[in-house]
């Protein structure tokens, strides 16, 4: 038998996958870097299975929230707090 894959929203608790939308990996961006550099922040990511650390959007709550997920077992290991990641923007 199939089971559905559930996602613990913040707000409401477990929910269907399908209520998620998956925004992206949470990366500092480079400052000051030339065009090689960038290219290479926007177009490569770590292909190997780890932890990493995602942004995630639920839209029957319309909540955003942070979450770390081991990519190889699909554990959600902690679900973070936004201002752990977020980084001062040079004038």
């Amino acid at each position: 038998s199939r089971k559905m894959k559930l996602l613990d929203c913040p707000l409401i608790g477990r929910r269907p996958i399908s209520e998620f939308d998956y925004v992206g990996e949470v990366r500092k961006p480079p400052v000051d870097c030339d065009t090689e550099t960038w290219a290479g922040f926007v177009f490569n990511r770590q292909g190997a299975p780890s932890v990493l650390r995602e942004r995630w959007y639920h839209r029957p709550t319309g909540y955003w929230f942070i979450l770390d997920r081991d990519t190889l077992t699909d554990e959600v290991k902690a679900i973070v707090d936004a201002r752990e990641v977020r980084y001062d923007i040079p004038a």
